[in-house]
């Protein structure tokens, strides 16, 4: 009993400190207009702990650009008077994240068990994942792909009636542990699926002539992470040689164009690469599984916030892919049927040029392997909640990228290679 008292004050204490940790921290928005505004901010990453949330690292930053980023309470004066001085156009997007953080959880769904409309731990959607597939043993099948540095299993939910020789749609969540709307998409494609089979048209076509291999967290110790110590990170949780500094950004660790542009060889950096490309036990099972499935899947699509965004290969170069004008008609069609519902408003276009170059991605790694219809979401918002979306907007988020999925599964289907 008292180790279990012991336990329970440990994880009050751990969730307290956790209360206070980005009391009266600010998110700054800057529009910066030359070089010379460019380097005031790269000297203040230099003199301060600065947290990118957009783009995700300061070497990224550039004239005409809008950067987001993240600052401690006790700097936002230091920052707010630079700014100032140097005539930098800025706002505060979230003047205290404690209270954005706290304002997060607004679902009315507040049940203790699985929502779809709330952001869910991990230990819940493992447990989801499990029951989905038991009470849908006609359309739902759950694996394991792998395990995490720290030795969870990576489930993988393959959805989809079974028949013989079908070709499949390969879609993943959560890459960024902080990005949490993204396995709340994977979560709500998945119940959309079951709940609807047989009654929507579209979804029962695209079940009964494909599968769609769901895999709804990405980067699972980074995630658990975010609910237990710091609701801010991005990377993984593994241990890296010569640095006292923990993680890899997985979306930098793949082999394509590996740590050329837009990421970064310093462990401490949140867009670090990695030791090596599938370096990360993460990329190698998502990378292992697609290859031994290479001949089946025909589309990949990797779900991330924030930004509203529709992007395709490449990032890792400014060259264009082979069906470049093909992509760029279907973002453009997936984009307007997501706009229809909640006026949304999407960008489209090839990653490089459309927000910023960056090398070891999933989607330009998939593309490379011969799947010819990659794309990546960037979901809401653009900027006023950033990461920390409210759970009230899960369900609208989720129901307007349902159609935007829809259609560039039923593209594919009538498009098979």
């Amino acid at each position: 009993m008292w180790v279990l008292l012991v336990l329970i004050g440990a994880a009050a204490v751990s969730a307290h400190l956790q209360d206070l940790a980005f009391d009266r921290q600010k998110v700054f928005r800057v529009i910066l207009q030359n070089d010379e505004q460019v380097e005031i901010i790269n000297s203040l990453s230099n003199n301060m702990q600065v947290d990118f949330w957009q783009p995700d690292s300061v070497t990224l930053v550039r004239p005409k650009m809008q950067v987001d980023f993240r600052v401690e309470a006790d700097k936002s004066f230091e920052v707010e008077d630079l700014l100032k001085e140097n005539g930098v156009e800025y706002r505060v997007l979230i003047d205290n994240l404690q209270a954005a953080l706290d304002a997060q959880f607004d679902s009315k769904a507040r049940t203790t068990g699985h929502s779809y409309e709330k952001y869910n731990n991990w230990e819940t959607i493992a447990a989801w994942t499990a029951d989905i597939a038991a009470q849908n043993p006609d359309l739902v099948s759950r694996s394991v792909i792998g395990e995490t540095y720290e030795g969870r299993s990576i489930y993988l939910l393959k959805v989809g009636k079974s028949g013989p020789n079908k070709k499949a749609i390969f879609i993943d969540c959560g890459f960024h542990a902080r990005e949490w709307i993204s396995p709340a998409f994977c979560q709500w494609f998945v119940k959309e699926a079951v709940e609807t089979y047989g009654k929507d048209t579209v979804l029962t076509t695209l079940l009964n002539s494909l599968d769609f291999y769901v895999l709804p967290v990405v980067n699972i110790d980074g995630y658990v992470y975010t609910w237990t110590n710091n609701r801010m990170w991005r990377k993984t949780r593994s241990k890296n040689d010569r640095s006292l500094c923990i993680g890899t950004d997985l979306n930098r660790n793949f082999n394509a164009g590996w740590c050329t542009t837009g990421a970064s060889d310093n462990p401490c950096d949140s867009t670090y690469c990695g030791s090596a490309p599938e370096s990360e036990k993460e990329t190698k099972a998502l990378a292992d599984f697609i290859r031994e499935h290479l001949s089946t899947i025909k589309a990949y699509l990797t779900i991330h916030s924030y930004s509203q965004l529709l992007l395709f290969p490449y990032s890792y170069t400014y060259n264009l892919p082979s069906n470049y004008e093909e992509l760029k008609s279907i973002a453009r069609v997936a984009t307007e049927q997501l706009t229809s519902l909640y006026s949304t408003k999407y960008t489209y276009g090839p990653a490089a040029t459309t927000i910023y170059p960056a090398a070891g991605g999933s989607d330009d790694w998939a593309y490379d392997q011969g799947i010819k219809y990659s794309f990546t979401f960037e979901l809401r918002d653009t900027g006023r909640y950033g990461f920390i979306l409210p759970e009230s907007q899960i369900k609208p988020t989720c129901e307007e990228t349902l159609l935007a999925v829809k259609y560039i599964a039923n593209y594919v289907l009538e498009h098979l290679y």
